[in-house]
């Protein structure tokens, strides 16, 4: 036996037991990269439809810029500090006010709105990405009047290694030390028989019997057919991973943004010039679809205005030639052509939607499945559409059930409501969470 294999072996022995210290001191600890670019997507999906980072824009909930500075100001209350109360509030507002925190206390009568419950929604590695967006929005990714929708990458995507995050430093730091075990368990492999030859050859005086290594190889653990085995069932288990996680993919379409025949502003037409969403998607309080607006809605306004602040006469000009307007006689004397839009929004056909049901009975906002609408050159799918998404909306959303005619027929909550025995009804309690409420 050589001095060289006895140097490897007490490497090999050093390393490996600090590389399983790393291990699980990593797996015990919380450690996730504040990426504002993943916290700008989880400030979209679930507090962008009331919340705004400008301190310009006035919405349902305050503007989320400084708001980590004002939380912190408040310093600590029973043993957290304010940035620590931030977390239980994002999470469950009732919890601070419950504990009796004069800021949350004076934060819940904002508004009459009651905020969201993201309890169980929100990681602690989304938390942190939350939040570091919301201490610098200007890191987040830019807004999304970028061409060819891609401003919206960042929008519940994801890449790299079967399927983690990339931008995430702790996926790749996690995916490095893989590798750095496997070479360590490649070369403690190789040398195990040697140290038990070592044993075998010690005499009672401690002193080592010379062998030759040569005529006694040692016997490769990748030969192994334990290891072989081992091998073939990870690579099993990653596939069937990946081929699971694409399937649960498959038809959702999260930040899709494509290119329509005529460039309509949503933050135009919606935001600066205040229109009602239902003035043009005018079914959706009346039918299970929301329509897509005729030209004809269009020529309400612009029979009398012929060019905009943005795209000048051309964009309108296409509006004239699908109803066959002639600007300068005024006469709809041309033949006219359907404009070709591009659906964004498509649920499977086995899956039940009523759009008047939840404008009408749920009273939900447009913004709180489309996001801040408002805001958006371009329409861009906001949410993903997913069973799960909409299963978590039912369990958190609280109806307006005492004064909704809709919901009458429901006694004992009524009672226990009077009685002070119920604070508030969900949909899932009214059976929103049943799967034939949604499914044919």
């Amino acid at each position: 036996m050589t001095k060289k294999h006895l140097n490897i072996m007490n490497i090999a022995n050093k390393i490996f037991p600090f590389l399983l210290l790393v291990w699980f001191s990593l797996m015990s600890l919380d450690i996730h990269a504040q990426d504002a670019k993943a916290g700008k997507a989880t400030f979209r999906s679930k507090c962008g439809s009331c919340h705004d980072v400008s301190l310009k824009s006035k919405m349902t909930g305050p503007a989320l810029e400084g708001v980590i500075d004002r939380w912190s100001a408040i310093g600590d209350f029973q043993g957290k500090s304010g940035e620590e109360w931030l977390k239980t509030w994002i999470l469950n507002w009732n919890d601070p006010v419950k504990a009796g925190l004069p800021y949350a206390i004076k934060m819940k009568d904002f508004d009459p709105s009651m905020m969201t419950v993201f309890t169980g929604q929100i990681t602690d590695e989304e938390m942190a990405n939350l939040l570091a967006y919301m201490k610098d929005p200007s890191s987040g990714s830019a807004k999304t009047d970028a061409a060819s929708g891609a401003a919206n990458s960042d929008v519940n995507k994801s890449s790299g290694f079967l399927g983690l995050n990339s931008s995430s430093a702790y996926s790749i730091f996690f995916i490095g030390l893989i590798l750095v075990l496997l070479i360590a368990l490649y070369y403690l492999g190789r040398y195990r028989n040697l140290i038990e030859k070592v044993k075998n050859n010690q005499k009672e005086d401690g002193s080592i019997d010379a062998f030759d290594l040569e005529d006694k190889p040692i016997t490769d653990i990748f030969k192994k057919h334990s290891f072989k085995k081992s091998l073939l069932f990870l690579a099993i288990l990653a596939l069937v991973f990946v081929i699971g996680r694409n399937a649960i993919n498959l038809g959702r379409q999260q930040g899709y943004q494509p290119k329509q025949p005529i460039k309509y502003s949503h933050e135009l037409h919606a935001g600066k010039n205040k229109i009602d969403c239902q003035y043009c998607h005018y079914t959706a309080a009346d039918g299970k679809h929301s329509n897509i607006p005729s030209v004809s809605t269009c020529m309400n306004c612009h029979k009398a205005v012929k060019s905009g602040p943005k795209y000048g006469e051309s964009e309108i000009a296409k509006i004239y030639e699908a109803v066959g307007w002639d600007p300068e006689s005024k006469t709809y004397s041309k033949p006219q052509k359907p404009v070709e839009w591009v659906r964004i929004h498509n649920l499977p056909d086995h899956v039940y939607f009523n759009h008047a049901q939840h404008v009408n009975a749920g009273k939900v906002e447009c913004q709180t499945c489309h996001g801040p609408i408002e805001e958006m050159e371009e329409v861009y799918q906001y949410a993903p559409l997913s069973m799960g998404w909409c299963i978590n909306c039912h369990r958190n959303y609280e109806v307006n059930f005492v004064e909704n005619s809709y919901y009458k027929t429901y006694a004992s909550y009524h009672e226990e409501m009077k009685k002070g025995n119920r604070t508030k009804v969900t949909v899932q309690d009214i059976g929103g969470a049943e799967c034939q409420k949604c499914h044919y």
